[in-house]
This record gives structure tokens, C-alpha cells and sequence, in this order.
């Protein structure tokens, strides 16, 4: 089953280097099920992360390049 990755506004080339990868790629909160979330750090609790289950990964993608966050993904996943 593929991993569903929920990547947050303003991530565009995240978002295009993760679906090129095989992820499915969703806006945060339009999923019921996702394995991990992309944020920018800018807003700590702009999606509200009490609500993320234990089991879901969080990335801060601030200051990393696309590659850097598909490895941490690779990685915690």
C-alpha cells in the first residue's frame, strides 16, 4: 500500500519530488489516514498536531531541500 504523505501549503517542489517517488500526496486534513505530515515550521500548531495520530511521522521541512526531506521520510517510515 502506497504511503499517504500530507504536505502543507507552499511545499509545491516537496510535493512534486514526493509524488515522483510514489507517494500520494493530500493538503492536510482531507485524508483520514496518513503516514506522515510536511509542515514549514512556521506556525508549530497551524494543523492543530494534538490531533495526528501516534503513528504519524512530522517533518519540518524549514530550511531542508526536497531531497533532504524525502530522505528524512525514508527513513522514519
Amino acid at each position: 500500500m502506497k504511503k499517504i504523505i500530507a504536505v502543507e501549503e507552499g511545499l509545491s517542489q516537496i510535493r512534486s519530488v514526493l509524488e515522483e517517488e510514489g507517494y500520494v500526496v493530500v493538503k492536510p486534513g482531507t485524508s483520514n489516514r496518513i503516514d506522515a505530515t510536511v509542515i514549514t515550521g512556521m506556525d508549530e500548531n497551524i494543523m492543530g498536531m494534538q490531533d495526528i495520530s501516534d503513528k504519524s511521522v512530522v517533518i519540518d521541512a524549514s530550511g531542508k531541500t526536497a531531497d533532504q526531506v524525502l530522505n528524512d521520510l525514508k527513513q522514519r517510515l
